[in-house]
Parts: structure tokens; sequence; C-alpha cells
């Protein structure tokens, strides 16, 4: 299964919009997306907006993005392009 690491840039962490976002790009993939805090925790799905907040990810936070299905590599490099950029947020 193939997976990435990636660090929350921006300054505010995955909040509500961010996690809002990312959940929207997971949801574009018909892969099961995974989402865990690489410093440990269980992975959760990157396609629900709550489940994504419960990661209490802020600036700094490494997240393991995993996927699994016919476009997981097209799926996680979409989502850790997102993430990457700060999902865009000028906060």
């Amino acid at each position: 299964m193939p997976s990435r690491k990636v660090t929350i840039s921006n300054r505010l962490g995955l909040h509500a919009r961010p996690a809002m976002l990312l959940a929207e790009r997971a949801s574009a993939f018909s892969s099961k997306i995974g989402i865990a805090r690489a410093d440990g925790g269980d992975p959760v799905d990157g396609k629900s907006i709550m489940q994504l907040l419960m990661l209490a990810g802020t600036s700094g936070t490494v997240l393991k993005i995993t996927a699994e299905g016919a476009d997981a590599t097209d799926a996680i490099t979409a989502i850790a392009e997102l993430i990457e950029r700060g999902f865009e947020d000028d906060d």
C-alpha cells in the first residue's frame, strides 16, 4: 500500500476549512484514503471532515497518508500537494 509523509505548514493547522478541503480532495478518488499522525495513532477516513478534525493537527504535525485502490498513487500525490501548499490558507 503506497504511503507518504507530509508536514502541516499552515499557521492554524488542520482546522475546519482545511479539513473540508482535504475531505473534498480525497472524495474525488475511488481509493480508500487513510490519514494518521506520524507520531502514532490509527488512521482516520480521509473522506470524513469530522474524523480529520479528530487528528488535532497543528502546524508542524507530520501526517502519514495511505491509500488503497486503483488510483491510490494519484490520490496520495493530490492530497500531499494540498497539505504542502498549506491548504492555500491565508490565515
